[in-house]
């Protein structure tokens, strides 16, 4: 292993521990999640009768509106662990979301749905301060490698999910997928209670710094705020395809009875690639630069979403959702690297919060973006679009990773 530097977190014997549980835990997240958002369209179409563009935007909101909140909340969350821990921030998002979804199975109109995700938005923030756990535990030699691992937890549920809630759904019914995410949610409530540890030095009110002290503080600012940028755009890449993703199926299927089934194979396609590569990207990142890893990823985002427009039947679609899943484990992992890197451990928590700010700012772009793209031009459309932000962040993160400053 190499030695720490002076700027490490302090050794200790449980952040191997703590990462294992994690992973289980977001794991699980990953799965609720996932199986809830292939036919999210499809709930709300059984709320009410509306045209095509009603669908969509109704639609665009259900997913955006949870996202919204969190942007809003993210750095209130941030400061509050840098304060009282990471823990208590893991263990009130799992509770609380677990409470707030279990109850999207009742609702009897879209908004209602609106609502409760309006609700979720300020409990979640499940992944990211774990991963801010991780990132202010873990040495920095190997943070990289952690980071990539957690990741692959959820993931790997995200990759089960839409499996999993397709058949559900098919068989049993929209709400009941729902119901499963509160239980499994709450059962990631429980191991954070009993197995996670932190040996946590709060920062006083009278030490704490604001943000604009943070940001005089850190070696390389303009490459944090870069990073910023990159989630919001990451996020919007790829949530502007959710919306969407079930209705082009059903278009590319002529209204097969299996929709819902099918939609959630291809929408775990991306997860099946993203579980293999991105602890191998995040261990080879740590070995010849994060950056060049990230940089690459955005090259091949820019390629592989293209042609995404001009598919003529499902299995096309799911080998290039495959291939996406291998960008998407060169990207979002590799600005958390990189974020942790180059930040103070004391204040992880505020840039993690930050971040996860940027991130919900994409999260709610990416569903709007896509279904009004989706409602004035076309389905293909909106990986077209797609396309081109993936283009314009490559030239934004290539033109920030000069920096020699930025711990790479």
């Amino acid at each position: 292993m190499t030695p720490q530097t002076k700027d490490e977190p302090q050794s200790n014997n449980y952040w191997k521990r703590n990462l294992k549980v994690l992973w289980f835990s977001t794991f699980m997240t990953g799965i609720g999640f996932s199986m809830i958002t292939p036919f999210m369209p499809l709930y709300i179409n059984q709320l009410g009768n509306f045209t095509k563009s009603q669908l969509v935007i109704w639609n665009g909101i259900a997913f955006s509106s949870t996202f919204l909140v969190m942007a809003i909340a993210s750095p209130i969350w941030g400061k509050i662990a840098d304060r009282k821990g990471r823990k208590l921030m893991l263990i009130r998002a799992a509770l609380g979301m677990s409470i707030v979804i279990y109850l999207q199975a009742f609702v009897t109109a879209p908004w209602q749905l609106v609502a409760l995700r309006l609700l979720q938005g300020v409990f979640s923030g499940f992944v990211s301060n774990a991963s801010t756990l991780i990132a202010s535990t873990a040495p920095r030699s190997e943070s990289g490698k952690a980071l990539g691992t957690l990741n692959t937890g959820v993931i790997s549920g995200t990759l089960l999910g839409p499996l999993a809630g397709g058949v559900i759904a098919q068989y049993l019914g929209f709400r009941i997928p729902f119901m499963v995410t509160g239980t499994l949610l709450f059962t990631a409530f429980i191991l954070v209670v009993i197995f996670i540890k932190e040996d946590f030095k709060p920062v006083t009110k009278e030490e704490e710094a604001s943000t604009t002290e943070i940001f005089h503080k850190l070696k390389n600012p303009n490459l944090i705020l870069a990073m910023f940028v990159t989630t919001m755009i990451i996020q919007t890449s790829n949530n502007s395809i959710n919306p969407i993703i079930s209705l082009y199926v059903k278009q590319l299927m002529n209204g097969s009875d299996k929709v819902t089934l099918i939609s959630g194979v291809i929408a775990a396609m991306p997860g099946i690639a993203n579980v293999i590569a991105a602890p191998r990207f995040g261990a080879l990142g740590d070995k010849i630069g994060t950056g060049k890893i990230l940089i690459g990823g955005l090259i091949f985002a820019v390629i592989v979403y293209i042609p995404q427009a001009f598919v003529t039947n499902v299995w096309q679609l799911g080998i290039l959702r495959f291939l996406v899943g291998i960008s998407d484990a060169c990207l979002f992992p590799q600005v958390q690297t990189i974020l942790a890197k180059n930040a103070d451990a004391k204040y992880t928590g505020r840039i993690f919060g930050y971040n996860q700010s940027f991130q919900s700012v994409g999260n709610v772009c990416g569903p709007l973006l896509g279904s009004y793209i989706s409602s004035i031009l076309s389905y293909s459309a909106v990986f077209i679009s797609t396309s081109i932000l993936a283009l314009i962040n490559f030239g934004w993160v290539f033109s920030h990773m000069k920096s020699k400053k930025a711990k790479k």
